[in-house]
């Protein structure tokens, strides 16, 4: 008896009215909403501008999207060209199917296609991109969780994930190694890798990128050894053992050929990204400088006005002040004139002082 296992959802679509919501889609598409912003973030710390990342995924994506079915199909072609099969499925995407392998590869076209356009150095956009389509791939995993497809051997682990039978497709019920949550979790530490790895190290001219397909390459081999569904065989091992492999080798080999050839990071990976953000910080200085004028003016205007205070009768204030300033020997001089002043006229004295 098992006492504890994932569940499996009941259905991997939602219907509202017409339109049906399915889980493996809604994965993917915040996979790539994810991907996106995480890798718009890293271009513009390297210097480039915001919005290009997307910009460019306009053209990835799609590639991507047909990459990876296509990729599926040809590898699986059984359900679809072979005896029996529905060659039109090939086209049902929301019931699952894509081969990171050829989403990968033809999504890269994609990129540099959009990247010609731009006047952006290919490598520099992937390594910046890099992290991103690692989380993207976490969260699109559970796609296959929606689908109840691509899990493991069976298992009675605590975290066996619980598969219901289905006759028609031949899906036997039970507890088997949850391979996507395995992926997922991989996934999530390839992006932690390749993030610290590139601040330690600042990697550049595609290395970040080589970092993030070896690594994701080598945990995919041994989760894919796991899996239990059908799969073309080579020596043994499943095809997607040996192009995981083959992948591996190919990004060490170019990791290092690279750090050999150019090593260091691009200094500029957006032309005229920079100086358009220099400008603005400019700009925003200026600004910020002329309302700090504007705001002192202001106050030593206010502040005159309140030291003067109330205006004062006439004629008496500004003897009052007069005599203030002055002080007792101004009243002491004054004195004697008021009395000469005061004496009739014809009056006078011969006493002298």
């Amino acid at each position: 008896m098992d006492l504890a296992f994932i569940p499996s959802p009941s259905v991997g679509v939602v219907h509202l009215g017409p339109i049906p919501l399915r889980g493996y889609a809604f994965c993917i598409i915040i996979g790539v909403f994810v991907g996106v912003w995480l890798g718009n973030k890293r271009w513009i710390q390297r210097g480039g501008r915001s919005g290009t990342v997307a910009d460019i995924a306009v053209w990835a994506v799609p590639f991507g999207l047909v990459g990876g079915r296509l990729y599926h199909v040809i590898t699986t072609y059984e359900p679809y060209f072979g005896k029996n099969g529905h060659p039109l499925d090939a086209f049902k995407v929301w019931e699952g199917g894509l081969g990171i392998w050829g989403a990968v590869a033809l999504g890269a076209v994609g990129a540099w296609i959009g990247c010609r356009r731009r006047g952006i150095p290919m490598p520099a956009y992937a390594d910046a991109l890099a992290p991103g389509l690692a989380l993207g791939q976490a969260i699109g995993r559970w796609g296959n969780w929606f689908n109840q497809e691509l899990y493991g051997k069976p298992t009675d682990v605590p975290w066996a994930l619980k598969i219901s039978s289905d006759p028609a497709i031949g899906r036997i019920g039970g507890t088997y190694h949850p391979t996507f949550l395995y992926e997922c979790l991989w996934c999530i530490g390839v992006a932690a890798l390749v993030i610290w790895a590139d601040k330690r190290f600042r990697l550049g001219h595609g290395r970040a990128f080589a970092l993030y397909v070896a690594a994701y390459c080598a945990g995919r081999a041994w989760i894919e050894y796991m899996r239990v569904d059908e799969a073309h065989h080579i020596l043994g091992l499943r095809l997607n053992v040996w192009t995981a492999l083959i992948v591996f080798v190919l990004a060490v080999v170019y990791f290092v050929v690279s750090a050999k050839r150019a090593p260091g990071r691009e200094e500029v990976v957006e032309p005229g990204a920079l100086e358009e953000r220099a400008a603005a910080e400019a700009a925003a200085a200026e600004s910020a400088g002329s309302d700090s004028d504007a705001a002192t003016e202001a106050d030593g205007g206010d502040g005159g006005d309140g030291g003067d205070g109330a205006e004062a009768p006439a004629g008496k204030a500004p003897a009052a002040k007069s005599e203030a300033e002055d002080g007792p020997e101004a009243v002491d001089a004054a004195a004697p004139s008021a009395d000469a002043d005061a004496k009739p006229a014809g009056s006078g004295s011969t006493k002298k002082s």
